[in-house]
């Protein structure tokens, strides 16, 4: 099932790239956030494992609720549903609602959510987006910070390399843009 879930999502994000400076093929993301819920919170569960490396497919693909449900299952397709944003809301709203509704995830999605955030952190800070400035990635992370708040208690292995991550990358950007001020 796991390479199932693999193969499926390394054909829908194909062509897709992120957007750091050597454009990173985008299925490295989903197979990023596998290995964090494996190799560092221990989880071993299969529709997590899946979900996590389907949990783009919808939101950023043609993908549908039912394909994932009638390819897999529909646990499966519950939780990538769960951890999937509204495409109809804008910008601001998506990520309000990612603040407002993290504590209210059964505990697999928030698992999910939990290593997307520590996955794109990462990835934010140390390749961002060529277009990005330091003030745009504080933003971001401080966002996350907030999202993460409603996301704890499932997994304090995730928990603290969040904590990590956060509190050594925000520390420098909060001094690279004071830095930039003076």
């Amino acid at each position: 099932m796991l390479i199932k879930a693999l193969a499926f999502a390394a054909e829908k994000h194909r062509n897709q790239r992120r957007k750091d400076p050597i454009q990173t093929p985008y299925i490295n993301h989903p197979i990023q956030l596998a290995d964090v819920l494996s190799s560092v919170g221990g989880i071993h569960d299969t529709p997590i494992l899946c979900a996590a490396l389907l949990h783009d497919v919808i939101e950023d693909t043609d993908t549908t609720y039912e394909t994932i449900r009638d390819l897999f299952t529909e646990e499966i397709a519950d939780l990538v549903q769960e951890v999937t944003d509204d495409p109809q809301l804008k910008k601001a709203a998506r990520k309000q609602r990612q603040i407002d509704k993290a504590s209210l995830k059964t505990d697999k999605a928030k698992l999910i959510s939990l290593a997307d955030k520590i996955c794109n952190i990462k990835d934010l800070y140390e390749h961002p987006p060529v277009n990005w400035s330091r003030q745009r990635q504080y933003e971001y992370f401080r966002w996350a910070h907030q999202v993460v708040a409603g996301l704890r208690g499932v997994s304090p292995e995730l928990e603290a390399l969040f904590d990590e991550i956060y509190e050594e990358d925000i520390k420098q950007l909060s001094q690279d843009i004071a830095t930039m001020e003076e």
